[in-house]
């Protein structure tokens, strides 16, 4: 049977009242248990998965499914509401997927601030004065506010001073009081007052703020100035001083980007950061706020004197395209240091220890706009002999105690450009997995600049060390401990500073890491009946090298002979093969292959049974396999299975079953004889003499001529089983709320609802439906279906009773039924009688509007042996449709004589005193559904 599956929720749930129409909306306070329960039917036993949209179904992180069929979710958060998926599925058909909607409710604590426009009015000497207060809250659902006034409640009606409003875009989180052109009695405490209506029995929240003539938004000063310049190792003090704001503002500092420094002191409006560093460089901002306007904002951009990374650049002619030094063209060196503040830097030339001079041949610029921002260039015009020399950079600080930083540049007639290459035998590296490995480049020329390392693979852009990008000084890249995602090809180039700012010269280096075979399968369970042939194969996967070098078989330890090798696969080995011409008792066992790649080696593993028998899979779906002794105490449970791949091995002789209860250590043995077993085939044994109300663990193990096969236990639970009604005793009012037995079917898309005139959804919709029960009381209940949103066509609600006995051949079937609206459409009751076989009769027929009256119908039947009754429901063409039921009987014998056309039942007003009974009793097995299906 394929799976089917339904939801049903339990734990800490708080339904609203208006979500009462739809059982697929859990609603649940922030901070309670989620508890979602995914009932099952199907066979073999289906596996259960939950997920979620857009998100985790599980509070453990990088866990996006629960395999289980209960979902737990502790503490529950907001984030965590959504739209819940249960997905079971057994190999049977198509899974059956079920969800249902997790509704948060919260209520977080009310934020008011304060606002204020002041606006002059031409030809006029007055100004008129507008407060808002805002009032802002996180809540689910949407939230209603109360403003007040000291303790009276404000509104438009009663004072036309204010004005209440909920501003455009805020989806119901915020309410405005607008104070208009302020009177003396507005100066008061008002309160904000939230309120979700006590859902979940999250209580009220409220914030009162007291606005008066003096009430003023926050204002700020700074102690310094915005840009603040300072030596390494000095105290660094900002003072922030509030000048104005009432209530008085609160203070706070933040560092940007990142926290505050490590023993950095924040206290008031004063920061402190004792013996600053250059790390400590950046914004520093002061924050002030009243909830009155908007916050007050001051920034201090602190900045620590440093200087670090000198290069050079030498740029040979650019105009003549050239890339070499030559006697006659203009050369350019420049100097560059990352510095802060970086505008104060200055540079200084010297050549062969003294002071560069300045002259028509020898210009100094700053900021070439063809080089970083506060460059210094010095720029030889017509290079001449006298030119060369060795030219020193100095950057500085004036007056400040930071050590210069210098860089020296040698211009000779052998200062040519570099030229790159692999060593020989380098072009190609090989290393194992997790050994270093070293990738060297060559380069040569004068200077030698520093080599840049990058990933030619575009799918690897990074390099081990996570950056694109990696300095050598020495050329040779470094790898400690490589992996297989390491292999690839690696690009050398040379820098363009600290050498010549020309077109980088680059080369490559292949670098491949080896690593042990990976196999599959790694672990394979072979059956297979006597005498039949078995071919093992142990394929590789993964490797480097890609090939198998070599492979050995194993039989329980001991080393077989190589198997011939198809002279294909000697080619390109990417798998090995054992072939076993008949299995029998004695080449059963454990069979491993052993692979290798020359770097390492992996296993295959294999389990051969000659006929071994596959487990036994139990029947879950038994209906009412309980069936207890009142007079003994005991009770007899009926335990039903099938067998796995029956076919694949020896036919199953028989079973043995083990029974222990539960805390016991003794269990009863049992041989169950079977004839030939089929693949599907329901297997069936009664337990007996079980002890109430003790659970038991069964074992139950196939044996066939080769020995015991696999086992599968379970355990079994005692639950109380449905009486049979008897003769006196046979309605159900569905005053209790166990229904008289009755349950949900698993296999519809929602649920009848039992509810009363108290109970029912007061938003439901208009002109269909039952004001009462057939009582006329407002305490009796009824089942009710409706037909309103988000049912949709096709939809159905089935109600089953308990399975009973049948002891007679004619029974009468009576129930009242309310069908009231223009869209009702029909109700029909089927009988399925269980003999031999499912066999599907109609009996009876109902259509159309019939008032608002409830009405009672009498149907007898004529089972051919234990049956079920239907009763099921087609919707109409609309919302106004909804089908409603009462007191279900069930009696031996016929009708009433005077039997009518369904068409034209008994009216049965409310309030005629029909007697109410309790659930009914009666010998026999029976089972009544009452179904509503929409289409």
């Amino acid at each position: 049977a394929p799976a089917q599956a339904q939801i049903v929720h339990a734990g800490q749930a708080c339904v609203v009242k208006e979500d009462n129409i739809s059982e697929r909306v859990y609603t649940i306070r922030e901070g309670d248990t989620l508890v979602l329960q995914c009932l099952i039917t199907g066979h073999p036993r289906p596996q259960v998965r939950w997920t979620k949209t857009a998100g985790s179904a599980s509070d453990k992180f990088q866990e996006t499914s629960v395999f289980n069929e209960t979902l737990r979710i502790e503490r529950i958060a907001r984030t965590q509401g959504g739209r819940y998926y249960c997905k079971a599925e057994n190999g049977v058909g198509v899974p059956a997927i079920k969800s249902i909607r997790v509704d948060v409710q919260y209520l977080d604590e009310p934020v008011l601030t304060v606002h204020q426009t002041v606006s002059d009015v031409r030809g006029n000497f007055y100004q008129e004065k507008t407060v808002f207060l805002r009032c802002t809250v996180n809540s689910n659902p949407p939230a209603r506010f109360i403003w007040k006034r000291g303790s009276d409640t404000l509104s438009h009606s009663q004072d036309n001073g204010v004005d209440i409003y909920e501003p455009l875009y805020t989806q119901g989180e915020t309410k405005v009081l607008k104070l208009k052109n302020l009177r003396p009695q507005d100066y008061a405490s008002y309160t904000c007052q939230v309120s979700v209506r006590n859902v979940c029995g999250i209580p009220d929240k409220a914030i009162t703020f007291r606005l008066t003539n003096t009430t003023a938004p926050p204002a700020l000063k700074l102690s310094v100035n915005e840009t603040l310049v300072v030596n390494p190792g000095e105290n660094v003090t900002v003072q922030c001083l509030l000048t104005g704001g009432d209530p008085p503002p609160q203070l706070q500092w933040s560092h940007g980007p990142g926290p505050l420094p490590l023993g950095a002191l924040a206290q008031g409006g004063t920061l402190s950061i004792p013996s600053v560093h250059a790390r400590d460089s950046g914004y520093y901002n002061c924050t002030a706020t009243n909830n009155v306007g908007n916050p007050a904002k001051k920034t201090v951009n602190l900045l620590v004197r440093s200087m670090k990374n000198a290069t050079f650049q030498i740029t040979p002619d650019v105009i003549k395209e050239s890339e070499n030094i030559q006697l006659g063209q203009d050369l350019k060196l420049s100097c560059h240091v990352d510095a802060v503040p970086q505008e104060k830097v200055t540079y200084q030339w010297f050549k062969n220890g003294k002071p560069a001079r300045m002259s028509k041949r020898l210009l100094v610029t700053r900021n070439d706009p063809e080089l970083p921002a506060v460059t210094s260039s010095l720029e030889l015009i017509d290079l001449h002999f006298s030119d060369y020399g060795t030219y020193l950079c100095v950057a500085s600080f004036p007056g400040a105690p930071v050590p210069d930083l210098s860089i020296e540049v040698n211009i000779s007639s052998e200062t040519v450009p570099p030229t790159i290459s692999v060593p020989k035998g380098r072009a190609v590296v090989t290393v194992r997995e997790g050994s270093p490995a070293e990738l060297q480049c060559e380069v040569r020329g004068k200077p030698r600049p520093p080599v840049l390392w990058s990933r030619v693979d575009k799918e690897a852009a990074l390099l081990p060390s996570g950056l694109p990008l990696e300095e050598t000084p020495d050329g040779k890249l470094r790898l400690e401990r490589v992996s297989r995602d390491m292999s690839g090809t690696y690009r050398c180039q040379t820098a363009r500073y600290n050498g010549f700012n020309v077109r980088p010269r680059e080369a490559q280096v292949q670098l491949n890491v080896q690593f042990p075979p990976e196999v599959e399968p790694s672990s394979q369970d072979v059956r297979q009946a006597l005498g039949r042939p078995v071919l093992l194969r142990c394929s590789l996967l993964h490797g480097s090298p890609q090939r198998i070098a070599s492979a050995v078989w194993r039989f329980k330890g001991q080393l077989l002979a190589p198997p011939p090798v198809v002279p294909a696969a000697a080619e390109a080995p990417d798998h090995a093969e054992l072939r076993l011409d008949a299995v029998t008792r004695d080449s059963s066992g454990s069979y491993e292959c052993s692979v290798s790649n020359d770097v390492g080696s992996a296993a295959c593993l294999f389990q051969v049974s000659a006929a071994k028998a596959y487990s036994p899979e139990f029947y879950f779906d038994t209906p009412n396999p309980t069936r207890s002794h009142k007079l003994s105490k005991n009770y007899s449970y009926v335990l039903q299975w099938t067998q796995r791949e029956p076919d694949a091995v020896d036919p199953v002789l028989n079973y043995r079953l083990s029974v222990r209860q539960l805390n016991q250590h003794n269990a009863l043995v049992k041989a169950i004889p079977v004839r030939r077993v089929e693949k599907g085939q329901l297997l069936e044994y009664i337990l007996t003499d079980l002890r109430m109300p003790h659970s038991y663990e069964v074992r139950l193990t196939p044996y066939t001529t080769f020995g015991a096969g696999d086992m599968a236990s379970r355990i079994v639970h005692y639950m109380e089983p449905i009486n049979s009604p008897n003769l006196s005793d046979n309605t159900c009012h569905f005053e209790d709320e166990k229904i008289c037995g009755y349950t949900q079917d698993l296999t519809d898309n929602f649920d009848w609802t039992r509810q009363n005139a108290l109970t029912q959804n007061p938003k439901r919709s208009p002109n269909t439906g039952p004001p009462t029960d057939i009582s006329g009381t407002p305490e009796g209940y009824y089942m009710f279906i409706e037909t309103s949103r988000p049912r949709e066509l096709g939809d159905r609600a089935r109600l089953v009773s308990p399975l009973y006995n049948a002891s007679a051949k004619f029974y009468c079937v009576s129930f009242f039924y309310h069908m009231y609206g223009k869209h009702i459409g029909s109700l029909n009751l089927l009988v399925r009688s269980r003999n031999k076989g499912a066999l599907d009769t109609h009996a009876w027929s109902l259509s159309g509007n019939k008032g608002n009256v409830w009405q009672q119908a009498h149907v007898p039947i004529n089972p051919s042996g234990p049956f079920q009754l239907f009763l099921r429901g087609f919707e109409g063409s609309g919302y106004l449709g909804d089908i409603a039921i009462d007191d279900v009987t069930l009696k031996k014998g016929e009708c009433p004589r005077k039997q009518m056309d369904p068409n034209k039942a008994v009216v049965v007003m409310p309030g005629s005193g029909a007697s109410r009974q309790p659930c009914p009793q009666l010998w026999g097995p029976v089972a009544i559904f009452l179904m509503a299906l929409q289409r």
